[in-house]
């Protein structure tokens, strides 16, 4: 809901902050570790951007309520697969039901033309494929938006 980074899932070593929502509107001019990188990564589009999917349906044909828990691959309408400008694929990076919004959510890093609100895609998932609509893209999240909520 809050739409967090977990280090080992959306923050690896084969993405940037860029793609993860995480770029800052400005640089400080002090020289840091990882300076001439991060600009770079900064004046080049991003190859994938990180979104938030809500499950549209997670009914199996057997009627069974399925819950996405990540690592799930994330594929076309006609269920084809999703890769970046980079060669990566698109996958389900983290997944959890939003109590505040009563849906299944999935993050995932999506290619920029499917990195818009409201493309519906598919997550395969025990060899079935279940309906997802783009919900954000970037780092609001679906709850809260503007961080009123935090309690210490």
């Amino acid at each position: 809901e809050k739409g967090y980074r977990a280090n080992g899932a959306e923050l690896d070593p084969d993405r940037n902050l860029v793609e993860a929502g995480l770029a800052r509107p400005q640089v400080k001019p002090q020289h840091f570790i990882g300076k001439e990188a991060y600009l770079k990564q900064r004046a080049a589009p991003p190859a994938a951007i990180l979104c938030t999917l809500t499950v549209d349906d997670n009914t199996s044909s057997s009627g069974v309520e399925r819950f996405m828990s990540g690592r799930e691959p994330v594929l076309t309408p006609d269920g084809q697969p999703i890769t970046d400008a980079r060669g990566r694929r698109s996958y389900v990076t983290s997944a959890g039901f939003g109590a505040s919004i009563r849906k299944h959510i999935l993050m995932s890093y999506l290619p920029p033309e499917y990195a818009k609100v409201g493309p519906k895609l598919v997550v395969e998932y025990f060899a079935e494929h279940y309906p997802v609509t783009v919900a954000v893209v970037g780092s609001t999240p679906l709850f809260d938006p503007k961080n009123e909520r935090v309690k210490a």
